[in-house]
């Protein structure tokens, strides 16, 4: 079983599809990654701030599980981490098993709280056209299977960085599973 870990964090002060890789991000306590676009209280997605400005912001720091690339390299996609605009790039852990209201332990003190699926945006299909049918698409009971990461919520800010081990821990059952946000 490989060690769950983070691989690489990134950030970007601008609403851009993909983040830029830096050494280490400092996450603040119920905001986000400090210097991201999508670090506040309240929703900070363009799309979602033109509906209602004053939702909370249940997309606070947004992971990827690494073992996605190697999924969509099997169909002639290239990704690298923060590509899809994670700030965080995982390896190891099963990231979209994870029930609602998980916390994910990183590094010394940071405590994030699973929110729910990113639902990836057409605008996945400009940065590599296609790539939105391989990590979108019906299961076969029509559900939709969203396959680009979770979002989550800063319980406990602090440093996270490349190498930073991470440990999980579930709510009480019963468990619920993880919904779009």
């Amino acid at each position: 079983m490989l060690t769950r870990r983070v691989i690489a964090v990134a950030r970007d002060s601008v609403h851009r599809f993909s983040k830029r890789v830096v050494p280490e991000i400092r996450v603040i306590d119920g905001l986000g990654v400090e210097g991201d676009a999508h670090l506040g209280e309240t929703v900070m997605h363009l799309s979602r701030v033109a509906i209602d400005p004053t939702q909370p912001n249940l997309r606070q720091v947004h992971l990827i599980h690494s073992e996605l690339f190697d999924e969509v390299a099997g169909k002639g996609f290239t990704l690298h981490p923060a590509d899809l605009g994670e700030n965080i790039t995982t390896v190891g852990i099963d990231l979209l098993a994870l029930p609602r209201g998980t916390i994910l332990r990183l590094g010394e003190t940071v405590e994030l709280e699973v929110t729910g699926l990113r639902n990836p945006c057409h605008q996945i299909n400009d940065f590599q056209p296609g790539l939105l049918s391989a990590v979108l698409w019906k299961g076969e009971s029509g559900e939709v299977v969203r396959k680009s990461g979770i979002m989550t919520v800063v319980k406990k800010g602090g440093i996270v960085k490349a190498g930073d081990f991470i440990q999980s821990v579930h709510p009480e059952k019963p468990y619920l599973p993880l919904e779009r946000v």
